[in-house]
């Protein structure tokens, strides 16, 4: 069985696979982001004719939100693929993807702008404006993020028994990632799926586009939540120290918090996932100080 996930593991998430899967992915978003720019043209033609067209078929710069969604699954895949290697990364990963959601939102709300004196009072144009600001913020936050898992790192020293908790822990989270690969790929071609069908339907095609950046992302935070979870329990294989635990059990609030902006509306949605990030920047960053403090303490006893 061992033997069996280590196979599996090196030919859907080895480095080779990765830099392939990213070649197909960019191949796909520059096809996608073509057909897509064709399909407006011939709406706006009136070859293809739609009593209620969505405000993706529209206008040529919402086209760019088509790629953009071949790029976030493919963003999906490297956090499975950074998962095995690290639990921080991992992480960072989930941030970014819900940041890129966040440009990929403000892609389509370019086609429904009303440029008026009233731009306060519509809520299209105020959503675009929290999403503007946001991403300004949440970009800022990954960025300082990305420095706390960076900084002062230094490999620390194993005994034996520590070695074999950290050879199962990671075993663990390979077992963990090959699995979330057929996830992966059933919710992507769930995803493109309702994403055609809600594109050639005329009827409530408005509706149908409405919650359109839910799709996908939703059920797979949802999991995530569960893998989180899970990679805390195990995590006790490797250690028990006490500001790791509250390291990892943080990270698991932070992907609740993200899971729950999915429910939320408006100014709420924005506002969870910004906590979502600054709470994980806190945790890592009292994590590291507490961390600081410890190899101090074992500098000064050692003879």
């Amino acid at each position: 069985m061992r033997a069996f996930i280590n196979n599996f593991y090196s030919r859907v998430l080895s480095e080779t696979t990765q830099r392939k899967s990213e070649r197909i992915a960019l191949f796909i978003a520059i096809g996608s982001f073509v057909l897509h720019l064709l399909l407006i043209l011939l709406v706006d033609l009136g070859v293809i004719h739609l009593e209620k067209p969505s405000g993706l078929l529209k206008n040529p710069i919402a086209a760019i939100y088509t790629p953009f969604s071949f790029i976030l699954v493919y963003e999906v895949y490297l956090l499975v693929y950074y998962l095995p290697r690290s639990f921080t990364t991992y992480i960072g990963k989930q941030y970014e993807i819900i940041v890129l959601i966040i440009i990929r939102r403000l892609f389509k709300d370019f086609a429904g702008l009303s440029i008026t004196p009233d731009w306060f009072k519509s809520p299209g144009d105020l959503q675009f404006t929290y999403d503007l600001m946001s991403s300004l913020l949440l970009f800022f936050l990954i960025y300082l993020f990305n420095r706390q898992n960076k900084s002062n790192y230094i490999a620390p020293e194993y005994d034996e028994r520590k070695l074999q908790g950290m050879a199962r822990y990671i075993h663990i989270k390979k077992i963990i990632a090959a699995s979330l690969v057929p996830v992966l790929l059933f919710l992507s071609l769930y995803s493109l799926t309702t994403w055609l069908d809600a594109s050639i339907r005329a009827a409530g095609a408005e509706d149908s586009f409405k919650n359109i950046n839910n799709v996908f992302f939703e059920q797979f935070f949802a999991i995530l939540i569960v893998v989180d979870v899970i990679l805390l329990l195990f995590s006790f294989f490797h250690t028990d120290e006490f500001h790791k635990v509250i390291r990892n059990s943080g990270f698991v609030i932070s992907t609740i918090l993200i899971r729950l902006s999915f429910s939320a509306h408006g100014l709420m949605n924005n506002l969870l996932i910004i906590s979502a990030i600054v709470f994980g920047l806190f945790i890592l960053f009292i994590h590291n100080k507490f961390q600081d403090h410890l190899d101090a303490e074992s500098a000064r006893v050692k003879p």
